[in-house]
């Protein structure tokens, strides 16, 4: 093998390159009324030219920075993971929305399972702490867990104005202002480089600082010091999720729907919302270590698509309402829904080929039925032949899904995952006519809670319903 990652290989990349089967969504599997047609995919030939157009257009002028993070200089993020590493052994991220749920794919995708609970050395960095939501009890909880003398803080906010991420770091200030001299030895602000209050705090109190890029929103930073930073503190492979997102990044620049694996997956998205009337689109990976995964993409879909107005000022209500689902688990939860219910849904598999350990089934009670025919065969073949008969059961109810094969999760193949749902979510931005880069109704609701709780200049925001 050639180079000095497998990645610089072009056979092991090759290998290790997520594909798409796409055959189930369209019409000769489950039928005209629920299934796309080819006629449906031709007919967005020209509103597919003018999304690329405009992504190209920002791209080039620079406004698009998420698509160069492949290419990044990760020395300042393996800098400061080392020195958190050689000081603490507790790291905690105090984040909400896209500042944690990337991270939070990735640790679990890519971590030892249990990795808390292991060693020092089998972990290979401090024990992962996320503080997401303001709940009193989870909190308390988690601290009582660390050593302040041991810990480091990051406090993660693009703006540095979240009212979670700002009470959860306050809390946990005034907490370590109880046990340590100096706490702000012991903080990371991972912030916009410039501007925000977050970014003052930090350098008016010597914290050290990494920084988001302008540009890059937070449901997009999986792939900024957001993402990296907590998954290079805890040992994982930061420069294989790079490069597993550029591998992904060469495979999108098509313009054409056929070749371009992002551009179609958004395309049949697309149709099978607004022409086949599925408003859910469900997530389902076969590997509880793509949970978080599925959580991941919850956000980003429907933050970035479910918009009132286009960027042309019409209203349009637009969106597709994502929903998470882990196989086989919900098989017996959601499935009956999936599969009697409603037509109004498409399903995405994630499938994995290959798991670091099939769990070979022993084969015992021979004389016990229900246990005998799975003797000799392994959990890995159990789970995806469960996913194989989920799909096929869809198809026979006319149910459209699609399913994305992945050789093994490794940082390569889950930096593929990340970028190609980005591209995606920008695309099908562009086909829906809404802008995926911001969100308004979000921000009504942040400034109506800071209205609520009499933050200076919003304090008349709670007098009407508008």
């Amino acid at each position: 093998m050639s180079g000095a990652h497998p990645w610089d290989d072009p056979e092991w990349a090759a290998a290790h390159r997520i594909e798409i089967d796409t055959s189930r969504m369209m019409a000769d599997a489950v039928g005209p009324e629920h299934g796309i047609a080819p006629d449906d995919l031709a007919s967005l030939e020209h509103a597919a030219k003018r999304a690329h157009e405009a992504l190209a257009k920002q791209r080039a002028a620079g406004e698009l920075p998420f698509y160069d993070l492949p290419y990044q200089d990760l020395g300042p993020i393996m800098e400061t993971a080392g020195w958190v590493q050689s000081k603490f052994d507790d790291f905690l991220l105090v984040g909400i929305g896209g500042s944690s749920l990337g991270p939070k794919a990735a640790h679990q995708a890519l971590a030892p399972v249990h990795y808390n609970l292991l060693s020092r050395e089998a972990r290979g960095g401090p024990r992962l702490f996320f503080l997401e939501n303001v709940d009193p009890h989870t909190l308390d909880a988690t601290l009582k867990m660390v050593d302040p003398a041991w810990t480091c803080v990051s406090v993660v906010s693009k703006s540095g104005g979240t009212a979670e991420t700002a009470a959860n770091y306050m809390v946990v200030r005034g907490f370590f202002g109880e046990h340590v001299h100096n706490p702000a030895a012991h903080m990371i602000a991972t912030t916009d480089p410039v501007e925000g209050e977050l970014r003052a705090l930090a350098a008016r109190e010597g914290w050290k600082t990494l920084p988001i890029p302008p540009g890059v929103g937070g449901r997009f930073s999986q792939l900024t010091a957001v993402g990296l930073l907590p998954a290079a503190v805890c040992g994982l492979d930061v420069a294989g999720l790079l490069a597993g997102a550029a591998d992904m990044e060469a495979r999108t620049r098509a313009a054409d729907l056929s070749s371009n694996p992002a551009y179609h997956l958004a395309a049949l998205h697309y149709l099978a919302n607004v022409r086949k009337g599925k408003a859910i689109c469900v997530m389902m990976p076969y590997a509880d270590a793509l949970t978080s995964f599925a959580d991941w993409f919850v956000q980003l879909w429907a933050e970035s698509l479910g918009k009132a107005h286009g960027v042309d000022g019409r209203e349009v209500r637009a969106g597709q309402t994502p929903l998470p689902a882990v196989g086989a688990i919900d098989q017996h939860s959601q499935l009956q829904l999936f599969v009697e219910g409603p037509n109004d849904k498409m399903v995405t598999f994630v499938r994995l080929d290959r798991f670091p350990d099939p769990g070979a089934i022993p084969e015992i009670h021979p004389e016990v039925g229900s246990m005998a025919y799975l003797g000799g065969h392994s959990l890995a073949e159990l789970l995806n032949i469960e996913q194989a008969a989920t799909e096929m059961a869809l198809t026979q109810h006319q149910r459209p899904s699609m399913r994305i094969d992945v050789p093994e999760l490794n940082a390569f193949t889950l930096g593929q995952l990340f970028f190609l749902y980005e591209v995606a979510t920008a695309f099908a931005g562009g086909l829906y006519g809404v802008n995926p880069f911001d969100q308004p109704g979000v921000e009504h609701g942040k400034k109506l809670a800071y209205g609520a709780l009499g933050r200076e200049g919003f304090e008349d925001l709670m007098g009407g319903r508008g």
